[in-house]
């Protein structure tokens, strides 16, 4: 299976800055065969990013966009607006929330609108600190997965990655509030058995499943040999050139 290197730069970078640091990241690339990388900029930086692109070499995702088509929405971008521009966008991430207060019905009329525009949809699932503490986590996953696929027929499944963002791991530099590979391997185990019940034995298996949660390159590897994890969804580490071309070759080389 692909592995998929996925940098989310969030509200970061100008336009002109985005496309010297895009330029720059192919300029370090190679093309790795096996290896799909995506960066997500800005919205504003989308169009002008997707003519200087080379799509062999990295692919681009928005990080939101407005599951209508077309209408009176004032500040939104549709993703078919993004036709074209865009092969990914990031959905239910937890900023979008918890912060803007994105409940499952909305993400889940996203993700079918992704589908319906030909844009590949990262879903992003994960519970809280407290949540955690609670005993909640199978229940928020399950929550999450199940709602946000809902409108996803098994026609459709195929054209969906699956990324496990535990919140309490999101922008940590301790080692204790890191995510540990085995509360992964658990995570990712439960995504596939929920994709199983629904979908069955064989889509569960062939989904994609990213894991995102402070990953830098000195805990990629480990985190890229989990069982079930097929690539990386990465914030802060994104934004640094050194870090997210180490962090593609560490996958170059754990998937060789």
């Amino acid at each position: 299976m692909r592995t998929y290197i996925v940098g989310n730069w969030k509200l970061n970078f100008t336009v002109g800055e985005a496309s010297i640091y895009l330029h720059k990241i192919i300029k370090k690339m190679s093309n790795y065969r096996d290896i799909e990388v995506v960066v997500a900029p800005s919205t504003i930086a989308l169009q002008p990013l997707s003519l200087q692109v080379d799509r062999h070499k990295i692919k681009l995702a928005a990080q939101n966009a407005f599951y209508r088509d077309y209408g009176a929405f004032t500040g939104e971008t549709s993703f078919s607006q993004l036709r074209g521009i865009a092969d990914y966008c990031i959905i239910g991430h937890s900023e979008r929330r918890y912060i803007f207060g994105e409940t499952d019905k909305t993400i889940q009329k996203k993700v079918a609108a992704a589908i319906r525009n030909k844009i590949t949809p990262i879903l992003c699932i994960g519970e809280t600190e407290s949540e955690r503490a609670f005993g909640e986590t199978k229940d928020v996953i399950k929550d999450q997965l199940v709602g946000g696929l809902s409108e996803v027929g098994d026609d459709d499944i195929d054209k969906v990655i699956i990324a496990y963002e535990p919140v309490w791991a999101i922008s940590s530099t301790k080692a204790s509030k890191l995510a540990s590979p085995d509360e992964i391997a658990d995570a990712v185990a439960l995504i596939r058995e929920i994709l199983t019940d629904i979908y069955g034995k064989k889509v569960a298996e062939a989904t994609p499943v990213l894991f995102g949660g402070s990953v830098s390159p000195s805990n990629a590897g480990a985190y890229l040999t989990v069982p079930g994890v097929n690539g990386l969804l990465i914030g802060g580490s994104s934004l640094i050139l050194s870090e997210f071309t180490d962090i593609i070759d560490i996958a170059k080389r754990v998937h060789s």
